[in-house]
């Protein structure tokens, strides 16, 4: 599985297309054109590859639909999730029911995190890390660092 990293730019036209950057291209799997956009956390949206995606849907595909908290989880995750695949000049298209929900007006950042991309209305996506201090940061990740019990320095 792909690990993805990097902000990357693209500007979103009227019709809710953006060319998928170069260089989100080359971290991409050979041959991957299709891949499902989501509602994240935080007002931004999901772009996972084809293949993610799938894992994901096997994963939660034997969990207990009887349990309510499966169905709430299911209906959230699934919520708004559509496929789309790269046009014939590299362009994803974001369905205007997404574009609201990111409220993304026209220039968007892309944000690898591992597995998936976060696609992000530049404007919020700079105001996010704006609210947030560097002891805050700093404070956060000790406690993550800790809590797993990851090093770096091993």
């Amino acid at each position: 599985m792909s690990k993805f990293q990097g902000e990357y730019q693209a500007t979103v036209d009227s019709k809710g297309r953006f060319l998928l950057p170069a260089a989100v291209k080359k971290q991409l799997p050979e041959d991957e054109i299709t891949f499902t956009i989501s509602r994240g956390s935080g007002n931004c949206l999901i772009l996972y590859p084809k293949s993610a995606w799938d894992n994901i849907l096997n994963k939660i595909s034997g969990l207990n639909d009887l349990d309510p908290r499966v169905v709430i989880f299911k209906r959230n995750l699934l919520r708004g999730a559509t496929e789309v695949s790269l046009d014939s000049a590299g362009r994803l298209n974001i369905q205007p029911t997404l574009k609201e929900y990111a409220s993304i007006e026209k220039d968007i950042v892309l944000f690898g995190v591992l597995s998936r991309f976060e696609i992000w209305d530049k404007s919020k996506y700079n105001a996010m890390f704006e609210d947030m201090s560097q002891d805050s940061l700093s404070e956060n990740s000790k406690s993550i660092l800790d809590e797993y019990k990851i090093n770096f320095n091993d």
